[in-house]
C-alpha cells in the first residue's frame, strides 16, 4: 500500500494524544421561543462551538466517542488565497503557532503542503475516534490537495475502508480566463469508519422519474410504464407464441426469447400485469407500477449543480438570511449539497458534525431537513471570530425563519452555544479544579470505561457508578487531601464485583484489596491521559 511522507510527520502522529483536554463553557442557550437566553440550556442536543476545533474535537470525547453518524468538513483547500473571511491559509499565525507547539520551531519552514498535512492529521484522528462504527466522513476538497488527502484517510481510516470521490458541480460558468483549465467541480472524497457496517440510503426520486409512469387503461393499482417482455439471453423454454386479445400471434425477436414461462405469462395476463397497446394488438409488454418501484434511486458520483447547488446558489441563500449584508465567503456550500450527503448518510436521529463549520450550512441543512420530522442533530466547531454573528446568528434565522417561501417560516429547533473553557490539568499536571467537579466527573469515567457519563443520582457523593461489574468512585476534594480507609469503604452501598477507587491517599493494604477486589489508583498520577 503506498504511504504518505512529509516533513513533520513524525512529530504530528501522535499529537492528539498530547492536546490538553478543556471543559466546554456554556455562553447561551436559543430556541424558536425563548430566544437567547444566557440562563437557559435549550436541551436540543445540538451545539455550536467556538474554539479550535483541534482542543474542540478532544473535548468532545467523553459524550460523543463512537457516537457520530456522518462528518462532513469542509477544510481549507490551501490554495494560498487570503481574501475572504474563511482562513484558507496555513501560514495563518494562529497555524504557525500550533506548529512550533506540535512540530517545534521547524515547522515555521515547511513547505505549505506539509504545514497543511501536519495540521490536518490530528484533526482528521480525533474525527475517527468520535464516529460511529456504522458511520461515514464526507470531505470537501479540490485539485490543491485532493491526493495527499486520499493518501492521509487511506491511513488513518483504512483503504479498505474508501467509498467514493464524489464529483460536485460547483459553478455554472466557465471563468475565460483560466490560464489553463477553468475548474468547474469540487471532490467530496468518503469513507467508512467501517466498511462492512456502513449502508447508505437511496436518494428521493426525481419527479421526471415519476413522471414517466402513466395510467392510460385507469388501473385501480395507479401508475405504470410498460416493461420489455423480451430478453436477449436465449433460453428455447421461455420461446413460445402469444396471441393477443385481437387474434394476432407473435413471437419473441430472432435470437430473443420471452422473460417468464408460459405459464407465468398466463398469471401475468389473469393479475392485468400485460400490456397490448390500446387496441390489444401491440407485442405484449409488462406493466411495472410505480407503487412496486424502489422509492428512491442508488446515489451516483457526479452531483450536478441543478440537484445540489452551487457556490453562487450558496452566496445568495447568505444574502437572503442576512439581508444583503456582505458576506465575505467567495465559495460557500448550498444547504442542497449538504443535504444530499445527510439524506445519503444519516437516518432520524442521528448525530451530525462539522468541525470546520465556516458560515455554518451544516446546522442549515440539519434545520432544513428536520422540518419534516426526524430530528438530527448537529454539533459545529469554528475557530474564527464570527462563530457567534455568523454562523450561529444563521441557525437563529433559519430556525426563526427568514421570510423566504422555501422555508416556510419558522420551525422547532434549538441549540447551545459554547466556547472552550479550562483545561483539566494545569502546567504542573495537577487537577484543575477551576475547570469544575462535574467535568472532572466526567473525564474519569470517560478514561475508564470509554462510555458516555450520567451522573447518579443519591448515594455516596463520589460514586461515579458501574460499568461492567465494576463500580468507579472519585474521592476527591479540592480543598483537601483524601485517604482511601475503612472508614471510606462503610460509606460504600452499591454492591459489585469490583471496585476501582481514586484517592490522594490510601491506607489499605494489598492484601485487604486482593481479597475484596479492590483497586487504588493515586490522584493525579494515575489519571489516564488522552
Amino acid at each position: 500500500m503506498p504511504s504518505l511522507h512529509w516533513i513533520g510527520k513524525e512529530k504530528v502522529i501522535n499529537h492528539h494524544q498530547q492536546v490538553p483536554f478543556r471543559v466546554l463553557n456554556h455562553e447561551y442557550g436559543f430556541d424558536e421561543e425563548r430566544g437567547t437566553d444566557r440562563e437557559y440550556v435549550s436541551g436540543s442536543g445540538n451545539k455550536i462551538i467556538h474554539g479550535d476545533n483541534l482542543e474542540a474535537l478532544k473535548s468532545l470525547l467523553p459524550e460523543f466517542e463512537g457516537r457520530v453518524k456522518c462528518i462532513y468538513i469542509d477544510p481549507p483547500y490551501n490554495t494560498g488565497n487570503e481574501g475572504w473571511m474563511y482562513n484558507d491559509n496555513v501560514n495563518d499565525p494562529r497555524i504557525l503557532k500550533w506548529l512550533h507547539v506540535a512540530v517545534g520551531k521547524e515547522g515555521e519552514d515547511l513547505s505549505r503542503h506539509d504545514k497543511w498535512l501536519c495540521m490536518m492529521y490530528p484533526r482528521l484522528k480525533l474525527l475517527h475516534k468520535l464516529l460511529a462504527a456504522e458511520g461515514s466522513i464526507f470531505v470537501s476538497i479540490d485539485d490543491n490537495e485532493q491526493g495527499n488527502l486520499r493518501l492521509l484517510m487511506d491511513e488513518i481510516f483504512g483503504p479498505g475502508n474508501f467509498i467514493n470521490n464524489i464529483i460536485w458541480q460547483k459553478k455554472y460558468s466557465p471563468q475565460n480566463d483560466a490560464r489553463y483549465f477553468s475548474d468547474m467541480h469540487d471532490f467530496i472524497i468518503c469513507y467508512a469508519k467501517n466498511k462492512t457496517k456502513w449502508s447508505r440510503n437511496l436518494t428521493p426520486r426525481k419527479a421526471e422519474q415519476d413522471n414517466r409512469y402513466k395510467n392510460p387503461d385507469n388501473d385501480p393499482r395507479g401508475r405504470w410504464k410498460s416493461s420489455d417482455l423480451s430478453v436477449k439471453t436465449y433460453s428455447a423454454a421461455t420461446d413460445y407464441p402469444i396471441t393477443t386479445p385481437t387474434g394476432r400471434v407473435v413471437s419473441p425477436p430472432a435470437g430473443y426469447c420471452w422473460r417468464v414461462s408460459k405459464t407465468k405469462f398466463e398469471e401475468m395476463v389473469q393479475e392485468n400485469r400485460v400490456w397490448f397497446g390500446k387496441d390489444g394488438s401491440n407485442v405484449p409488454s409488462i406493466k411495472r407500477f410505480l407503487s412496486d418501484v424502489q422509492q428512491g434511486t442508488v446515489p451516483v458520483t457526479l452531483w450536478l449543480r441543478e440537484e445540489v447547488g452551487d457556490n453562487q446558489e450558496a452566496k445568495q441563500e447568505l444574502k437572503k438570511i442576512f439581508h444583503d449584508s456582505a458576506m465575505p465567503f467567495e465559495t460557500p456550500k448550498p444547504p442542497r449539497l449538504i443535504e444530499r450527503i445527510l439524506a445519503v448518510a444519516t437516518d432520524p436521529g442521528d448525530i451530525v458534525l462539522d468541525s470546520f463549520a465556516g458560515s455554518g450550512t451544516t446546522a442549515h441543512a440539519v434545520i432544513n431537513m428536520n422540518r419534516s420530522g426526524g430530528d438530527r442533530k448537529f454539533i459545529l466547531v469554528e475557530m474564527e471570530d464570527y462563530a457567534d454573528t455568523v454562523t450561529a446568528e444563521r441557525a437563529k434565522r433559519v430556525i426563526q425563519g427568514y421570510g423566504t417561501k422555501e422555508q416556510n417560516g419558522a420551525c422547532k429547533g434549538g441549540f447551545d452555544y459554547y466556547t472552550l473553557g479550562e483545561r483539566l490539568f494545569d502546567e504542573n499536571e495537577q487537577l484543575n479544579e477551576r475547570a469544575g467537579a462535574s467535568a472532572i466527573r466526567q473525564y474519569i469515567w470517560y478514561s475508564e470505561t470509554r462510555s458516555l457519563f450520567i451522573e447518579p443520582e443519591g448515594g455516596n457523593k463520589y460514586y461515579l457508578g458501574k460499568y461492567q461489574l465494576t463500580a468507579y468512585y472519585f474521592f476527591y476534594e479540592a480543598e483537601s487531601l483524601t485517604t482511601l480507609d475503612t472508614d471510606f469503604l462503610y460509606s460504600i452501598n452499591i454492591p459489585a464485583e469490583q471496585f476501582i477507587i481514586y484517592a490522594d491517599n490510601c491506607l489499605l493494604t494489598n492484601e485487604f484489596m486482593n481479597r475484596n477486589h479492590i483497586t487504588f489508583k493515586k490522584i493525579p498520577r494515575d489519571i489516564a491521559r488522552f
